[in-house]
Order: structure tokens, then sequence, then C-alpha cells
């Protein structure tokens, strides 16, 4: 089985037993795919108590936990795991059974080929990113902070890396080149940027991120192309859709 979720932020009570059932009959060999912003990995000193406790609890889950990544993740420490082929693909390892999906892969599973690439850019940044050794960081953050701006901290609640590298897209175009173009599903954290205008209109800008995955979704043939970083749960096409706190069967 393969189940397919959205956003956790580091929340994981959708994966309770009395909320998500279906778990009683899986095993290690079926999965749940989070698409992006797993949080799980994300406190600055390396995990913490409460970190390793929510990481054991999930490991300790009969299934398998999968996840690209968001915009909102701890890249100085999900990319120092050490990197492993898994499924034909390119992953981190956190736990055995916690697995981060690297961006432009093609991973065969359950006889299903699955395409994935994380990553997006953060919408919540309208107070721009605060260098902490800025000698004015401290007068900065206090007038955010009065203003009611969103900002972020760079190397503490956000990342360049969280847009794509040109490497990782290339890598992107190599592997579906491989497979003809041709996939079962698209797991991403953003969408194609003609997506988000079916979305938002002019509400989300494009961006590499969204303009990458444009070019993925005019060359490539899928069934299902599930993302979230939206917030939100729907069915934008027939073939691409939107998902947050939902739990979907795709296999």
């Amino acid at each position: 089985m393969i189940y397919i979720t959205g956003d956790c932020h580091q929340d994981f009570r959708r994966f309770n037993t009395r909320i998500f059932p279906e778990q009683k009959e899986m095993t290690k060999e079926d999965y749940v795919i989070i698409c992006g912003d797993f949080g799980g990995v994300w406190n600055q000193g390396g995990e913490n108590k409460e970190e390793k406790h929510l990481l054991d609890w999930l490991e300790d889950k009969t299934f398998t936990t999968l996840f690209v990544d968001g915009n909102h993740e701890n890249f100085d420490r999900l990319l120092s795991y050490p990197e492993e082929e898994w499924h034909e693909g390119r992953v981190h390892r956190i736990r055995p059974s916690v697995i981060h999906l690297m961006r432009g892969q093609v991973f065969e599973i359950d006889g299903k080929s699955i395409f994935a690439f994380g990553g997006a850019g953060s919408h919540d940044i309208d107070g721009g990113i605060l260098e902490p050794e800025d000698p004015d960081f401290k007068r900065k953050k206090r007038r955010l902070d009065q203003g009611w701006l969103p900002y972020r901290i760079n190397h503490v609640s956000w990342w360049r890396q969280e847009l794509p590298a040109r490497e990782e897209m290339e890598e992107g175009r190599r592997n579906l080149a491989a497979h003809g173009y041709r996939v079962d599903f698209i797991v991403t954290h953003c969408c194609a940027s003609s997506t988000q205008v079916l979305l938002g209109g002019s509400m989300y800008q494009p961006d590499i991120a969204t303009d990458y995955l444009e070019e993925i979704r005019q060359k490539t043939q899928f069934k299902k192309w599930f993302f979230g970083h939206y917030h939100g749960n729907r069915n934008v096409n027939a073939q691409e859709i939107l998902i947050y706190e939902q739990m979907i069967r795709i296999s």
C-alpha cells in the first residue's frame, strides 16, 4: 500500500492509529509519502528530546515514512545525512524507515514509478531574511516583530536550499529522460507555474521551482501529480491534486 499526505511541520498527529486506522493492516513494505514540510529534522543543535521522541515514534509505526523536502526544513541538517540508493533513487535515511526522497529521483515502489522533487519558495517572508551576524539584527527583528511582518532568519528558519540548484534540476531531467518522460506519479512540494495560477491567480508568483515544474509538466506523461505547500485539499484538475491533511491511498 502507498498513502500520500501533505505538509506536517513536525505535527504527526494524523498518523495516530485512531485517525489513521488503516495502518493496522500495514507493514514496513507499505508507505506513507509526505509532500514536503516534513519538519521532523529541524532543531538547530541536532536532535533534542522532543525531536528524537517524534522520529522514534514514526520509526515505531508499522509503515515506512517517506517525504520530499519542503521550504520549511533545516537543510543544514537534512543534507548532512549520508546519501544512499534506495528503490533505484537517492535518499537520506533519517531512521531505518523514515526516509527523505531526494530531488530529481525516480523511485520504483510497489510496481509504481514515482518522480520526486522537493523544495519551494517561501511565501511568508514579506519582512525579508535577517542575518544573525548583522550588527543591527536585534533592532531589525524588534521592528519587524512590532510591525507584525513575517520574516525568516538565515540558517535558523530559512535556507537558500529551499529553491532547487541547477544540478538538482539537471538530475531530474536525466532521470526522467531515462524513463522516457513517463512515470505513474509525481510528488512535489510546490506545483507548476500554470497550476499555481489555477490555484490563486496572481496571488502566487512564479519562481525557478515552479517554472522548472512547468517544464516537467509539459514534457512528462503521468497519471497523478500530488503536491502540498499551499495548505489546502483540492483537485485542481483530473491529474493534479493539492493535498494537506488528507490521507489518500494511491496504490
